[in-house]
Protein backbone atom coordinates (compact mmCIF):
# COMPACT_ATOMS: atom_id res chain seq x y z
CA UNK A 1 0.00 0.00 0.00
CA UNK A 2 1.63 3.03 -0.94
CA UNK A 3 0.97 6.09 1.42
CA UNK A 4 2.08 9.43 0.30
CA UNK A 5 3.39 12.37 1.98
CA UNK A 6 0.44 14.87 3.08
CA UNK A 7 0.13 18.20 1.49
CA UNK A 8 1.96 20.59 2.97
CA UNK A 9 -1.28 22.81 3.81
CA UNK A 10 -3.38 20.47 5.13
CA UNK A 11 -4.42 21.09 8.55
CA UNK A 12 -1.76 19.20 10.37
CA UNK A 13 1.37 20.33 8.26
CA UNK A 14 -0.26 23.74 9.44
CA UNK A 15 0.09 23.18 13.08
CA UNK A 16 3.32 21.54 12.70
CA UNK A 17 4.59 24.77 10.69
CA UNK A 18 2.64 27.14 13.58
CA UNK A 19 4.57 25.13 16.37
CA UNK A 20 8.35 25.44 14.86
CA UNK A 21 7.59 29.19 13.83
CA UNK A 22 6.83 29.53 17.75
CA UNK A 23 10.01 28.00 19.54
CA UNK A 24 12.51 28.41 16.41
CA UNK A 25 13.48 32.06 17.99
CA UNK A 26 14.77 30.03 21.11
CA UNK A 27 18.25 30.28 22.18
CA UNK A 28 20.18 28.71 24.30
CA UNK A 29 21.98 25.20 24.37
CA UNK A 30 25.07 24.23 22.23
CA UNK A 31 25.99 21.61 20.00
CA UNK A 32 27.57 18.47 20.76
CA UNK A 33 31.24 18.71 20.65
CA UNK A 34 32.76 15.72 22.10
CA UNK A 35 32.12 13.73 18.85
CA UNK A 36 34.60 16.08 16.66
CA UNK A 37 32.45 15.73 13.48
CA UNK A 38 29.22 17.00 15.03
CA UNK A 39 30.78 20.42 16.18
CA UNK A 40 30.42 21.87 12.63
CA UNK A 41 26.86 21.41 12.13
CA UNK A 42 24.68 24.69 11.79
CA UNK A 43 22.79 24.97 14.85
CA UNK A 44 19.53 27.44 12.76
CA UNK A 45 18.85 23.59 11.80
CA UNK A 46 14.70 22.41 12.24
CA UNK A 47 12.87 19.87 11.39
CA UNK A 48 9.60 18.60 12.62
CA UNK A 49 7.62 15.64 11.34
CA UNK A 50 4.87 13.26 12.23
CA UNK A 51 3.53 10.25 11.23
CA UNK A 52 -0.25 9.02 11.89
CA UNK A 53 -1.25 5.36 12.47
CA UNK A 54 -2.40 5.23 9.02
CA UNK A 55 0.55 5.90 7.77
CA UNK A 56 0.37 9.82 6.25
CA UNK A 57 3.22 11.65 6.68
CA UNK A 58 3.24 15.35 7.66
CA UNK A 59 6.98 17.51 6.70
CA UNK A 60 7.97 20.85 7.54
CA UNK A 61 11.20 22.51 7.95
CA UNK A 62 14.40 20.59 7.13
CA UNK A 63 12.44 17.05 7.05
CA UNK A 64 15.19 15.87 4.27
CA UNK A 65 18.05 16.94 6.05
CA UNK A 66 19.94 13.97 7.25
CA UNK A 67 21.81 13.77 10.77
CA UNK A 68 22.84 10.98 12.87
CA UNK A 69 20.98 8.51 14.79
CA UNK A 70 23.21 8.82 18.10
CA UNK A 71 21.12 8.02 21.03
CA UNK A 72 17.78 7.27 19.21
CA UNK A 73 18.99 4.16 18.19
CA UNK A 74 19.32 2.86 21.71
CA UNK A 75 15.54 1.31 21.98
CA UNK A 76 15.34 0.22 18.82
CA UNK A 77 18.38 -2.54 19.27
CA UNK A 78 16.75 -3.05 22.59
CA UNK A 79 13.76 -4.02 20.60
CA UNK A 80 15.63 -6.70 18.93
CA UNK A 81 17.21 -8.36 21.79
CA UNK A 82 13.85 -8.23 23.59
CA UNK A 83 12.53 -9.91 20.27
CA UNK A 84 15.44 -12.08 19.89
CA UNK A 85 15.80 -13.16 23.69
CA UNK A 86 12.76 -12.12 26.01
CA UNK A 87 12.19 -9.67 28.18
CA UNK A 88 13.86 -11.96 31.19
CA UNK A 89 16.90 -12.35 29.61
CA UNK A 90 17.77 -9.43 28.49
CA UNK A 91 17.10 -7.52 31.85
CA UNK A 92 19.21 -10.52 33.34
CA UNK A 93 22.00 -8.19 31.39
CA UNK A 94 20.51 -4.50 32.26
CA UNK A 95 18.03 -3.48 34.63
CA UNK A 96 15.01 -0.90 34.01
CA UNK A 97 15.33 1.95 36.24
CA UNK A 98 15.71 5.59 35.15
CA UNK A 99 19.30 6.64 36.93
CA UNK A 100 18.87 10.36 37.02
CA UNK A 101 22.45 10.72 35.83
CA UNK A 102 23.89 11.78 32.63
CA UNK A 103 23.49 9.87 29.26
CA UNK A 104 27.64 8.68 29.60
CA UNK A 105 27.48 7.92 33.77
CA UNK A 106 28.94 5.08 35.10
CA UNK A 107 26.01 4.00 36.44
CA UNK A 108 25.13 0.02 38.13
CA UNK A 109 23.10 -1.58 39.78
CA UNK A 110 23.55 -3.68 42.95
CA UNK A 111 23.74 -6.73 40.84
CA UNK A 112 26.72 -5.32 38.49
CA UNK A 113 24.28 -4.33 35.42
CA UNK A 114 23.94 -1.00 33.99
CA UNK A 115 20.77 1.06 35.07
CA UNK A 116 18.92 1.09 31.93
CA UNK A 117 19.52 -0.08 27.91
CA UNK A 118 18.62 3.85 27.22
CA UNK A 119 22.22 5.09 28.90
CA UNK A 120 25.87 4.42 26.88
CA UNK A 121 26.51 1.84 29.57
CA UNK A 122 23.41 0.01 28.64
CA UNK A 123 23.41 0.16 25.55
CA UNK A 124 26.45 -1.36 25.13
CA UNK A 125 25.60 -4.37 26.77
CA UNK A 126 22.27 -4.25 24.73
CA UNK A 127 24.20 -4.06 21.47
CA UNK A 128 26.44 -6.81 22.66
CA UNK A 129 22.77 -9.31 22.78
CA UNK A 130 21.84 -8.78 19.33
CA UNK A 131 22.14 -12.29 17.98
CA UNK A 132 23.37 -13.06 14.10
CA UNK A 133 23.79 -16.21 11.98
CA UNK A 134 27.59 -15.06 11.72
CA UNK A 135 29.56 -13.06 15.06
CA UNK A 136 30.86 -10.73 12.79
CA UNK A 137 27.05 -9.99 11.13
CA UNK A 138 25.70 -8.31 14.10
CA UNK A 139 25.26 -4.65 13.19
CA UNK A 140 24.08 -5.88 9.89
CA UNK A 141 21.54 -7.68 11.63
CA UNK A 142 21.05 -4.23 13.55
CA UNK A 143 20.99 -2.11 10.20
CA UNK A 144 18.46 -4.14 8.57
CA UNK A 145 16.10 -4.05 11.44
CA UNK A 146 16.35 -0.58 12.29
CA UNK A 147 15.86 0.08 8.30
CA UNK A 148 12.59 -2.01 8.57
CA UNK A 149 11.40 0.18 11.17
CA UNK A 150 12.13 3.45 9.11
CA UNK A 151 10.83 2.06 5.87
CA UNK A 152 13.68 2.44 4.04
CA UNK A 153 17.42 1.52 3.81
CA UNK A 154 19.87 3.30 6.50
CA UNK A 155 23.27 4.00 5.76
CA UNK A 156 26.18 4.48 7.93
CA UNK A 157 27.65 8.22 8.10
CA UNK A 158 31.58 7.05 7.63
CA UNK A 159 33.01 10.20 9.08
CA UNK A 160 31.00 10.21 11.82
CA UNK A 161 31.40 6.65 12.43
CA UNK A 162 35.26 7.32 12.01
CA UNK A 163 35.03 10.17 14.74
CA UNK A 164 33.12 8.30 17.29
CA UNK A 165 35.46 5.60 17.00
CA UNK A 166 38.54 7.55 17.45
CA UNK A 167 37.67 9.48 20.30
CA UNK A 168 34.95 7.36 22.28
CA UNK A 169 37.02 6.11 24.89
CA UNK A 170 34.77 6.28 27.71
CA UNK A 171 32.30 4.16 25.98
CA UNK A 172 35.19 1.46 25.91
CA UNK A 173 35.87 2.20 29.80
CA UNK A 174 31.48 1.16 30.36
CA UNK A 175 32.35 -1.55 28.07
CA UNK A 176 34.98 -2.92 30.40
CA UNK A 177 33.35 -2.53 33.41
CA UNK A 178 30.47 -4.19 32.35
CA UNK A 179 32.23 -7.10 31.01
CA UNK A 180 34.09 -6.80 34.47
CA UNK A 181 30.46 -7.49 35.81
CA UNK A 182 29.60 -10.30 33.96
CA UNK A 183 26.55 -8.66 31.72
CA UNK A 184 28.54 -7.91 28.66
CA UNK A 185 28.40 -10.81 25.76
CA UNK A 186 31.78 -11.06 23.85
CA UNK A 187 34.80 -8.90 23.42
CA UNK A 188 34.47 -5.31 24.45
CA UNK A 189 35.76 -3.48 21.00
CA UNK A 190 33.54 -5.59 18.70
CA UNK A 191 30.18 -4.65 20.83
CA UNK A 192 31.71 -0.62 21.25
CA UNK A 193 32.37 -0.86 17.70
CA UNK A 194 29.16 -2.12 16.69
CA UNK A 195 27.81 0.41 19.10
CA UNK A 196 29.65 3.75 17.17
CA UNK A 197 27.96 2.10 13.87
CA UNK A 198 24.83 2.37 14.97
CA UNK A 199 25.07 5.58 16.28
CA UNK A 200 26.42 6.74 12.92
CA UNK A 201 23.05 5.40 10.95
CA UNK A 202 22.09 8.16 8.75
CA UNK A 203 18.51 9.70 9.32
CA UNK A 204 15.77 12.13 8.43
CA UNK A 205 13.27 13.60 10.90
CA UNK A 206 10.76 12.02 8.86
CA UNK A 207 12.32 8.67 9.15
CA UNK A 208 12.29 9.45 12.99
CA UNK A 209 8.75 9.81 12.55
CA UNK A 210 7.99 6.53 11.13
CA UNK A 211 10.42 4.66 13.52
CA UNK A 212 8.09 6.16 16.32
CA UNK A 213 5.01 5.31 14.54
CA UNK A 214 6.19 1.80 13.94
CA UNK A 215 6.25 1.54 18.27
CA UNK A 216 3.26 3.33 18.63
CA UNK A 217 0.87 1.53 16.68
CA UNK A 218 2.27 -2.21 18.14
CA UNK A 219 4.96 -2.75 15.77
CA UNK A 220 4.11 -2.81 12.06
CA UNK A 221 5.21 -0.35 9.78
CA UNK A 222 2.63 2.30 8.89
CA UNK A 223 3.76 3.08 5.71
CA UNK A 224 5.70 -0.37 4.38
CA UNK A 225 2.98 -2.09 6.57
CA UNK A 226 5.44 -4.46 7.52
CA UNK A 227 5.56 -6.02 11.04
CA UNK A 228 9.20 -5.17 12.30
CA UNK A 229 8.37 -6.57 16.02
CA UNK A 230 5.61 -8.41 17.72
CA UNK A 231 3.44 -5.80 19.98
CA UNK A 232 4.75 -6.89 23.12
CA UNK A 233 8.10 -6.12 22.23
CA UNK A 234 6.60 -2.40 20.77
CA UNK A 235 5.15 -2.24 24.54
CA UNK A 236 7.92 -2.96 26.36
CA UNK A 237 10.44 -0.63 24.26
CA UNK A 238 7.78 2.46 24.69
CA UNK A 239 7.74 1.35 28.09
CA UNK A 240 11.42 2.16 28.79
CA UNK A 241 11.48 5.19 27.12
CA UNK A 242 8.72 6.64 28.37
CA UNK A 243 10.88 6.02 32.08
CA UNK A 244 14.20 6.58 30.72
CA UNK A 245 14.68 8.13 27.27
CA UNK A 246 15.07 11.57 28.23
CA UNK A 247 17.84 10.56 30.86
CA UNK A 248 18.07 12.84 33.99
CA UNK A 249 15.17 14.98 32.84
CA UNK A 250 12.91 12.04 32.42
CA UNK A 251 10.77 12.98 35.10
CA UNK A 252 10.20 16.13 33.90
CA UNK A 253 9.62 15.12 30.44
CA UNK A 254 6.57 12.77 31.83
CA UNK A 255 4.84 15.57 33.61
CA UNK A 256 5.22 17.77 30.93
CA UNK A 257 5.30 16.17 27.78
CA UNK A 258 3.92 12.72 28.34
CA UNK A 259 5.00 10.86 25.17
CA UNK A 260 7.63 7.83 25.26
CA UNK A 261 10.36 9.13 23.30
CA UNK A 262 14.68 9.31 22.89
CA UNK A 263 16.81 11.81 22.17
CA UNK A 264 20.06 11.87 20.74
CA UNK A 265 22.78 14.48 20.46
CA UNK A 266 23.30 14.95 17.32
CA UNK A 267 19.84 17.18 17.83
CA UNK A 268 16.76 14.40 17.31
CA UNK A 269 14.04 13.66 19.43
CA UNK A 270 11.65 10.60 18.29
CA UNK A 271 8.44 10.63 20.19
CA UNK A 272 5.83 7.75 19.98
CA UNK A 273 2.52 8.89 20.73
CA UNK A 274 0.78 4.87 21.62
CA UNK A 275 -1.98 4.21 19.12
CA UNK A 276 -2.12 7.64 17.22
CA UNK A 277 1.01 9.54 15.92
CA UNK A 278 4.67 8.88 15.89
CA UNK A 279 6.82 12.51 15.99
CA UNK A 280 10.50 13.58 14.89
CA UNK A 281 12.01 16.68 15.50
CA UNK A 282 15.81 17.71 14.67
CA UNK A 283 17.41 20.94 16.02
CA UNK A 284 20.90 20.50 17.20
CA UNK A 285 21.35 23.01 20.47
CA UNK A 286 21.24 20.85 23.27
CA UNK A 287 20.55 21.60 26.81
CA UNK A 288 22.38 20.14 29.79
CA UNK A 289 20.61 17.06 29.51
CA UNK A 290 21.38 16.70 25.97
CA UNK A 291 18.28 16.87 24.51
CA UNK A 292 17.41 19.64 21.68
CA UNK A 293 16.13 22.30 23.28
CA UNK A 294 13.83 23.65 20.64
CA UNK A 295 12.93 19.58 20.27
CA UNK A 296 11.78 19.55 23.84
CA UNK A 297 9.89 22.75 23.34
CA UNK A 298 8.35 21.70 19.89
CA UNK A 299 6.75 18.26 21.57
CA UNK A 300 5.80 19.96 25.06
CA UNK A 301 3.38 22.58 22.60
CA UNK A 302 2.39 19.61 20.32
CA UNK A 303 1.33 17.71 23.50
CA UNK A 304 -0.43 20.36 25.19
CA UNK A 305 -1.98 21.43 22.64
CA UNK A 306 -3.52 18.54 21.15
CA UNK A 307 -3.78 16.00 23.90
CA UNK A 308 -1.27 13.88 22.70
CA UNK A 309 0.02 13.14 26.89
CA UNK A 310 -0.19 9.56 27.55
CA UNK A 311 -2.20 10.30 30.20
CA UNK A 312 -4.62 12.20 29.19
CA UNK A 313 -8.14 10.53 29.49
CA UNK A 314 -11.77 11.26 27.46
CA UNK A 315 -14.37 12.86 29.57
CA UNK A 316 -16.34 9.85 28.63
CA UNK A 317 -15.28 6.15 27.71
CA UNK A 318 -15.99 5.55 24.37
CA UNK A 319 -18.89 3.27 23.59
CA UNK A 320 -18.56 -0.43 21.86
CA UNK A 321 -21.68 -0.68 21.02
CA UNK A 322 -22.77 0.71 17.61
CA UNK A 323 -26.33 -0.57 18.29
CA UNK A 324 -28.36 -1.96 20.46
CA UNK A 325 -32.26 -2.93 19.27
CA UNK A 326 -35.17 -5.23 20.89
CA UNK A 327 -37.40 -7.29 19.13
CA UNK A 328 -40.11 -8.97 20.80
CA UNK A 329 -37.76 -11.57 22.80
CA UNK A 330 -34.58 -11.36 20.82
CA UNK A 331 -31.81 -8.69 22.10
CA UNK A 332 -29.32 -7.44 18.83
CA UNK A 333 -26.14 -5.97 19.71
CA UNK A 334 -23.63 -4.76 17.36
CA UNK A 335 -20.33 -3.61 18.36
CA UNK A 336 -17.92 -1.39 17.09
CA UNK A 337 -14.11 -0.19 16.53
CA UNK A 338 -11.28 -1.97 19.21
CA UNK A 339 -12.64 -4.34 21.74
CA UNK A 340 -10.43 -4.22 24.70
CA UNK A 341 -11.29 -5.28 28.39
CA UNK A 342 -12.73 -1.82 28.95
CA UNK A 343 -15.12 -1.91 26.08
CA UNK A 344 -15.62 -5.60 27.18
CA UNK A 345 -16.79 -4.45 30.60
CA UNK A 346 -19.21 -2.04 28.97
CA UNK A 347 -21.00 -5.12 26.89
CA UNK A 348 -21.15 -7.52 29.93
CA UNK A 349 -22.40 -5.23 31.31
CA UNK A 350 -25.19 -4.35 28.73
CA UNK A 351 -25.85 -8.46 28.55
CA UNK A 352 -26.04 -8.61 32.07
CA UNK A 353 -29.72 -7.27 31.75
CA UNK A 354 -30.93 -9.77 29.21
CA UNK A 355 -30.36 -12.26 32.34
CA UNK A 356 -32.81 -10.06 34.47
CA UNK A 357 -35.40 -9.72 32.25
CA UNK A 358 -37.09 -12.93 31.58
CA UNK A 359 -38.69 -11.41 28.54
CA UNK A 360 -35.18 -11.97 26.55
CA UNK A 361 -34.80 -15.43 25.79
CA UNK A 362 -31.97 -14.92 23.27
CA UNK A 363 -29.11 -12.44 22.54
CA UNK A 364 -27.34 -12.05 19.32
CA UNK A 365 -23.64 -10.50 19.41
CA UNK A 366 -22.52 -9.00 15.75
CA UNK A 367 -18.50 -8.27 15.51
CA UNK A 368 -18.50 -7.54 11.77
CA UNK A 369 -17.72 -3.93 12.33
CA UNK A 370 -14.99 -4.44 15.13
CA UNK A 371 -11.63 -4.28 13.98
CA UNK A 372 -9.79 -5.80 16.85
CA UNK A 373 -10.69 -7.87 20.01
CA UNK A 374 -8.28 -8.42 22.97
CA UNK A 375 -7.20 -12.23 24.63
CA UNK A 376 -8.64 -10.47 27.60
CA UNK A 377 -11.77 -9.16 26.03
CA UNK A 378 -12.48 -12.00 24.43
CA UNK A 379 -11.98 -13.70 27.48
CA UNK A 380 -14.27 -11.83 29.26
CA UNK A 381 -17.25 -11.68 26.19
CA UNK A 382 -16.78 -15.92 26.30
CA UNK A 383 -17.67 -15.74 30.37
CA UNK A 384 -20.56 -13.57 29.85
CA UNK A 385 -22.02 -15.53 27.06
CA UNK A 386 -21.42 -19.28 29.22
CA UNK A 387 -23.14 -17.19 32.31
CA UNK A 388 -26.36 -15.93 29.69
CA UNK A 389 -26.50 -19.89 28.42
CA UNK A 390 -26.61 -21.17 32.31
CA UNK A 391 -29.66 -18.54 32.64
CA UNK A 392 -31.22 -20.46 29.80
CA UNK A 393 -30.80 -17.16 27.33
CA UNK A 394 -29.82 -18.94 23.71
CA UNK A 395 -26.63 -16.48 23.16
CA UNK A 396 -24.67 -16.47 19.37
CA UNK A 397 -21.95 -14.32 18.57
CA UNK A 398 -21.34 -13.51 14.41
CA UNK A 399 -18.13 -13.21 13.41
CA UNK A 400 -18.27 -13.33 9.34
CA UNK A 401 -15.13 -11.36 9.29
CA UNK A 402 -13.16 -13.53 11.82
CA UNK A 403 -11.81 -10.72 13.46
CA UNK A 404 -8.10 -10.35 14.46
CA UNK A 405 -6.50 -10.01 17.84
CA UNK A 406 -5.69 -6.68 18.94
Amino acid sequence: MDHDSADETSPVSQVLDKIREEVAGLTGGRVADYIPELAGVDPGQFGIAAVSAHGRSYCVGESELPFTIQSISKPFVYAIAVEQLGLDTVHGHVGAEPSGEPFNAISLDEHGRPENPMINAGAIVTTSLVESAEPDRRFDRIRSVLSSFAGRALDVDEDVFRSEAETGHRNRALGYLSLAGGVLVGPVEEAVQDYFRQCSLSVTVRDLAVMAATLAVGGVNPVTEERVVSQRTARHTLSIMSSCGMYDHAGEWALRVGIPAKSGVSGGILAAAPGAFGVGVFSPPLDDAGNSVRGVAALERLSDDYDLHMLQTPSEPPSPMHSVTRDGSRLDVRLRGEIDFLAAEQVVSRLEEAIDDARVTSVSVALERVSGLSDAARSLLAAELSELADAGVDATVSDPRGVRRS
